[in-house]
């Protein structure tokens, strides 16, 4: 169980199973904020919408600017780990930490769950030899910052590949030159990315924002479910984020993989 579980929170860095898992724990008191504001007007779209169009949209709920000359994130709360169809969570403590390229995860549910990765924008490390997750940088919404640059190609996502609990959403995919995936999925009447889905090595990853905040002119999820589907079922990570800060200086330190 150790192994699928640290599988599933590595799996992602920011933002947040598109379909939630059981919850047995009390709604999470206000997060503390580093300049929390309320700025972000919603962006207008529509069905006719094009993909670009969308990623264009749901760049601009994201802070736009903003959001694509972000320096550092630094998540910091608390995580409810559950194994395929456990109403028993098991509780941690995490902290996010990304740089540019540079991310830095560490989950603490001991005695069940342990570890870190490390990715210094070349090598990536996990603290659990062996397991493979997605590369934080290639995937999710750090790619939007990116979809208008070479390398990068936005569609629509294919109708067979659309989760039926989300056809109501506004949806496009972006790929990267090397084939990395991420489908998005959109607010119709804000833009807001509510769920976004990542295939990689066989498996599918996806995630779902249930809270979402804005701080310093960036849209940062508060409250999100992660998902991973294997043959054995869905394992499923709750986080609440107490703490957020943006563009604060980060040491070079912080990324080394010893």
């Amino acid at each position: 169980m150790k192994t699928h579980l640290s599988i599933l929170t590595l799996s992602l860095i920011s933002s947040a199973a598109l379909a939630q898992g059981p919850s047995t724990t009390k709604p999470a008191a206000t997060p503390a904020t580093t300049g929390a504001t309320a700025t972000i007007a919603p962006v207008s779209i529509t069905e006719k919408s094009t993909p670009v169009e969308l990623a264009r949209a749901a760049l601009a709920a994201q802070g736009g600017d903003k959001f694509k000359n972000l320096k550092s994130m630094m998540l910091v709360g608390t995580v409810d780990l559950y194994a395929p169809a456990s109403t028993q969570s098991i509780p941690g403590k995490f902290v996010m930490i990304t740089a540019g390229e540079r991310v830095r995860i560490e989950i603490d549910a001991r005695p069940i769950v342990s570890f870190k990765q490390i990715y210094d924008g070349q090598r990536s490390y996990s603290s659990l030899p062996g397991v493979e997750v997605p590369p934080a940088s290639k995937f999710g919404p750090p790619v939007l910052a990116k979809f208008d640059q070479p390398g990068y190609t936005v569609s629509a996502v294919p109708e067979d590949a659309v989760l039926s609990e989300k056809k109501k959403l506004r949806r496009f995919r972006i790929v990267d030159s090397e084939g990395n995936t991420t489908d998005f999925y959109l607010d119709p009447a804000t833009g807001r990315i509510m769920a976004y889905v990542i295939p990689y090595n066989g498996l599918m990853f996806s995630t779902e924002n249930t809270k979402m905040k804005e701080v310093d002119g960036v849209l940062v999820p508060f409250n999100f479910t992660q998902r991973l589907n294997m043959q054995q079922g869905a394992f499923f990570a709750e986080f609440k984020v107490k703490e957020a800060k943006l563009n604060q200086p980060i040491g070079d330190d912080v990324f080394v993989i010893q």
